[in-house]
């Protein structure tokens, strides 16, 4: 069975809004037929890489850092598919960018040039072949996603796997009292959810339901003032 990590930076947890985009999409996973575990960063005991790449000159792949990551780290290697559900910060949650720097262990030292880029790739016993973001935000434009999610494109192009695309909600406070336009974007959450597992991939179209804008960016800032 695909095993699916979803790594959750979300501070507010079960109440965030990330989880408004998040929770659909797993259901619809869940449907395909996934094994799912999903670990909050807030609860997790995650301290910052100390940057003396232990894990890549000494002891590749064995970080000595005695926190949570030694029990995530063998889950992540297990994993099919790796799932990061962030809200946008400036760029991301101080917990969160912890984690991103505590990956290095799973990512070989032996370096290559790849369409001009010197990149890595994951050792050979992780198993991750897709990355996925979910992330949300209070502010109007779709614009404002593009910092995190260039970090997770370049985690994925880095290690060379896929990344297979994003769940992105800008305004989505204003998805409060909408309920049509909320089903409609639950529903292809659930349905680019379902996707992913049975077809490996997720609907352009889909994708652009869920970020449509709500209102217009002049009403959003009339009523942010």
């Amino acid at each position: 069975m695909t095993k699916i990590i979803v790594v959750n930076g979300c501070l507010r947890m079960e109440k965030s809004n990330t989880s408004k985009i998040l929770t659909p999409f797993l259901e619809g996973m869940e449907q395909a037929g996934v094994d799912i575990e999903m670990f909050y960063i807030k609860r997790l005991n995650i301290q910052p890489c100390n940057g003396d790449f232990y894990c890549w000159n000494k002891n590749p792949g064995i970080c000595h850092i005695a926190d949570d990551m030694q029990m995530l780290y063998p889950k992540l290697r297990d994993a099919d598919i790796l799932v990061f559900a962030t809200p946008v910060y400036s760029p991301l949650p101080g917990e969160m960018q912890n984690l991103f720097n505590r990956l290095i262990p799973l990512i070989d030292p032996q370096l290559r040039t790849r369409d001009g880029r010197t990149r890595a790739r994951f050792h050979a016993n992780v198993k991750i072949k897709k990355m996925v973001l979910v992330s949300s935000s209070g502010w109007w434009e779709k614009e404002n996603f593009e910092t995190v999610l260039r970090i997770v494109k370049e985690l994925a192009e880095d290690v060379n796997v896929e990344f297979a695309g994003a769940l992105l909600r800008p305004h989505i406070d204003w998805l409060v009292n909408n309920d049509e336009k909320a089903k409609e974007i639950f529903d292809a959450a659930r349905q680019v959810g379902f996707q992913l597992v049975r077809e490996g991939k997720m609907s352009k179209n889909l994708l652009n339901i869920i970020c449509q804008p709500l209102i217009s960016n002049k009403r959003f800032l009339s009523k942010m003032r």
